[in-house]
């Protein structure tokens, strides 16, 4: 069975779905079993950086040339085209299509998204009908789907992501000096969306400020800022895997107030490196948590309270770092691959 796995992410972005088909591919490889061909479909040309008009003539050749025009003919010779994103390569004729469905932020908070991007968006949901199989990363979000977009339950497969596990602690790169020995962390992309303005709004109303906020994430050119940061944050913008990881493993606990999810990767990475969680419970957070996360209302007042207890309640701390070592170790793109393998030989074998 020859499959092709469309790898758009990994040229246009550094976000969740970029680590979605990273992981998906360890996986595939991880996993790799005789009779499956696994290749990559993408135009293999970067555009990360918001020069215009070159991001916008890219973006123009991709999405109205290569996959229009290109990419149908080359994944002609495949049994399974899986779309990783919501799919800009026509729906139709052969291959069979299995299109990977992560969040439906658009319909929820259309205005975290600009006008052309919401527009794009619904002309590819409404595409899904013609899929064969759509893959979801959480209950939550297949849930959404039958509710929103009125999908039959039948297309709809329930896969959870996986983490990342870098090398033992000894291994990995100590965090920058200039950071502080006790710290919070944040991270995302630094959009209204993630609600880093609910943390500002905690450390501007502190009469004893929390332990100072490392941020991890970059900012898409023309979103707002949040304001000037309350003293003390510390800003590392894009930020290589293992001092990720290095960051997690030092942290005090992860802020995640997120104000909506399909999934919530740094949820399970944090976990994944022993690092306590606060998060809302909102979407799919509790589902991915599992318990093993702290939970609170995404308003000053519960969140502020939830931080003072992670500062000062190490007990508290330490049964959150077990128990989310062990909804982690549920999780792996192992897992991953063999659930969504299992869907490609479905597909396949119904044609």
């Amino acid at each position: 069975m020859n499959v092709m796995v469309e790898t758009t992410a990994l040229y246009t972005s550094r976000a969740g779905v970029a680590r979605y088909v990273e992981g998906l591919l360890r996986g595939l490889r991880a996993v790799s079993e005789p009779d499956v061909v696994i290749s990559e479909l993408g135009w293999s040309v970067e555009n990360l950086g918001y020069a215009q008009p070159q991001r916008a003539l890219k973006t123009l050749i991709r999405e109205w040339g290569w996959a229009k025009l290109i990419a149908p003919g080359l994944a002609r010779s495949a049994a399974v085209l899986h779309h990783t994103s919501l799919p800009i390569i026509p729906l139709d004729g052969r291959p069979r299509h299995v299109v990977a469905l992560h969040d439906l932020a658009v319909l929820r908070h259309p205005g975290r998204f600009r006008p052309w991007q919401r527009a794009a968006a619904l002309r590819r949901l409404r595409r899904l009908k013609h899929a064969d199989r759509i893959v979801c990363d959480s209950r939550f979000t297949a849930d959404e789907a039958m509710q929103l977009l009125g999908l039959p339950a039948a297309k709809l497969e329930v896969v959870h992501l996986g983490g990342w596990l870098s090398p033992a602690t000894d291994d990995l790169p100590k965090p920058p000096s200039v950071l502080p020995a006790d710290y919070f962390l944040f991270v995302g992309s630094l959009e209204p969306g993630k609600n880093l303005a609910l943390l500002r709004a905690i450390y501007l109303a502190a009469d004893r400020p929390p332990p100072p906020l490392v941020v991890v994430g970059a900012r898409w050119e023309g979103v707002p800022r949040e304001g000037p940061p309350p003293p003390g944050w510390h800003f590392l913008g894009h930020t290589p895997d293992d001092q990720l990881a290095a960051l997690y493993r030092g942290a005090r606990a992860l802020l995640f107030p997120s104000v909506y999810e399909g999934f919530g990767l740094p949820v399970l990475e944090a976990m994944q490196h022993g690092c306590p969680v606060l998060c809302g419970p909102v979407a799919s957070l509790p589902e991915v948590a599992g318990g093993a996360a702290a939970l609170a209302e995404l308003a000053p007042g519960p969140f502020a309270a939830a931080m003072h207890r992670l500062s000062a309640d190490d007990g508290w701390r330490a049964h959150l770092q077990a128990a989310g070592r062990a909804r982690a170790a549920e999780f792996s793109w192992e897992k991953c691959a063999r659930e969504t393998l299992a869907v490609y030989r479905s597909v396949a074998g119904s044609s």
